[in-house]
C-alpha cells in the first residue's frame, strides 16, 4: 500500500529545447522560397502530379512543383525534382511527395525517396510521419512504409533526427541508419550499413550521377579504413614513444600528445576519421580530442589576431563540424562536455556548430514534481477520509 502511495509525477519537458533544435542554422542570404518551388527533371514511367485542386494529371519535364501539389510515383515508376538551390528529390516507387508548408520543409507521405542538400544552400527539414530529420549539406535516403515504419540513413554528411512527441534526438552520420518504430512509439539506436552496397540503391544508380558522389566515395573509403582500425596502430604506437605501456594506461596528457602528434601530418581528409578513432580508444577524452584536432591541426577562423595572416587556409566550418559529430558519434553522452569545451576554447566557432541532439539515445529526463507522502496530507473536518 506504500508503495501505492508513493507513486512519483512526472512530466516529460520537450517544448523549448526541441523548437530551437529544429530551427535549423540557414546561413544569412539562402533563401527560403528557394525549396518551395521545384520542377520535375526526370520521369520514369507512370508519375502523376497531383494539384490541392483539380484531378490528377501525368508529370512532364519542367512541370512546377509548390507548395499544395503533391507528386506520385506509381509501381516500378521514378522521378526527380530539382529545386532552385540545386537541391535534388529522388522519389521511388509507390511514392507521395509534397513540398512542406514550413520554410525548406519537405513532406515525405509515403514511400523510398533519396535527398541531396548542397552544402551551402541553407540545409532542409524532411517530414516523414511522425519523424524530422534536419539535415544540411547532406545525402540521405529513406523509406516510410505503410506499416508506420520509418528508415533512415546518411550516405554522406550528417543528420539530426528527432521524434518530438517523447523527445527524443538522434545525431546519424554517414553509413548510419535509425528506423522508428511505431509499435514502440520510439527511435531505435542508429546501426551501421555498409556505404558501398547503398550505392547500389536505384535512386543513386538510376539517375544521372549526384554532384555529392566525390562526398559518398570519401564516406565509403572512411568506413572502410574505420572496419580496417586505420589510424588505431599508429596512435598505439605513438602513445607508447611517448612513454607509456598501452593506450589503457597512458594518462590523458600521454595519450593527448600522441593524437596531437599525429595530426600535424594526417591529411584533412582523415581528420575526423581519425577523432572517431581517438574517442572510441579513449571516450572520457573526447572533448580534449575534439579541442586538440580544432586548435591543433590548422588555424581556426578568428581564433588569434594573427588568423587574418590565414586567408583560404583557415579551418571551414563544415570541417569544425564534421570533427565535432565524428567525436559525439563516439561517445554521445558527452555531446554537451564537447561542444561546451570547443566554444570555451574558440568561441568565434558557434555559428560552426549545429544545434546538438540530446546526448544519446533516451528521452528527456523527467522532471519530479514531489512524490506522494500520506503523512503530508490534512484531513478535511467536512470530509473524511476514505
Amino acid at each position: 500500500m506504500n508503495a501505492i502511495m508513493n507513486i512519483q509525477i512526472r512530466v516529460i519537458l520537450t517544448t523549448a529545447p526541441l523548437a530551437f533544435a529544429l530551427a535549423t542554422w540557414f546561413p544569412s542570404g539562402v533563401s527560403a522560397d528557394e525549396l518551395r518551388e521545384a520542377q520535375v527533371t526526370q520521369v520514369i514511367q507512370d508519375v502523376k502530379v497531383l494539384p490541392s485542386s483539380g484531378a490528377p494529371r501525368p508529370a512532364a519535364l519542367n512541370d512546377d512543383v509548390r507548395p499544395g501539389t503533391a507528386v506520385q510515383t506509381g509501381t516500378q515508376s521514378r522521378s526527380e525534382l530539382t529545386f532552385k538551390d540545386q537541391t535534388i528529390t529522388r522519389l521511388g516507387e509507390k511514392t507521395i511527395f509534397s513540398v512542406g508548408e514550413g520554410a525548406r520543409t519537405i513532406d515525405l507521405g509515403s514511400g523510398q525517396f533519396l535527398l541531396y542538400v548542397p552544402k551551402k544552400a541553407g540545409g532542409a527539414k524532411v517530414k516523414m510521419g511522425p519523424v524530422t530529420a534536419a539535415i544540411t549539406g547532406t545525402t540521405v535516403v529513406g523509406n516510410v512504409a505503410p506499416s508506420g515504419i520509418v528508415e533512415f540513413t546518411v550516405l554522406e554528411g550528417t543528420a539530426r533526427v528527432r521524434l518530438d512527441s517523447v523527445g527524443q534526438c538522434l545525431l546519424v552520420v554517414a553509413g548510419q541508419k535509425v528506423t522508428y518504430d511505431p509499435i514502440a512509439m520510439r527511435l531505435e539506436d542508429p546501426v551501421e550499413v555498409d556505404l558501398q552496397q547503398q550505392q547500389t540503391n536505384p535512386l543513386v544508380t538510376g539517375f544521372r550521377p549526384l554532384p555529392s558522389t566525390p562526398y559518398m566515395n570519401v564516406a565509403v573509403e572512411n568506413q572502410r579504413r574505420a572496419a580496417a582500425g586505420t589510424g588505431g596502430a599508429e596512435l598505439a604506437h605513438a602513445v607508447s614513444a611517448s612513454g607509456a605501456a598501452s593506450i589503457g594506461a597512458a594518462t590523458p596528457e600521454q595519450f593527448l600528445a600522441a593524437f596531437s602528434s599525429l595530426l600535424v601530418r594526417y591529411p584533412q581528409a582523415e581528420i575526423c576519421d581519425l577523432v572517431g578513432t581517438a574517442v572510441r580508444l579513449r571516450p572520457e577524452l573526447a572533448d580534449r580530442i575534439v579541442v586538440a584536432a580544432v586548435t591543433g591541426s590548422r588555424p581556426v577562423r578568428g581564433y588569434s589576431k594573427e588568423a587574418k595572416d590565414f586567408k583560404e587556409k583557415e579551418m571551414p566550418c563544415d570541417w569544425v563540424q564534421c570533427i565535432v559529430d565524428a567525436a559525439i558519434a563516439g561517445n554521445p553522452r558527452m555531446a554537451n562536455e564537447i561542444i561546451n569545451a570547443l566554444l570555451e576554447a574558440a568561441p568565434m566557432l558557434r555559428d560552426c556548430i549545429g544545434a546538438p541532439c540530446f546526448p544519446a539515445n533516451q528521452f528527456r529526463p523527467p522532471l519530479v514534481i514531489s512524490p506522494i507522502n500520506p503523512a503530508t496530507f490534512v484531513n478535511s473536518p467536512e470530509k473524511p477520509p476514505k
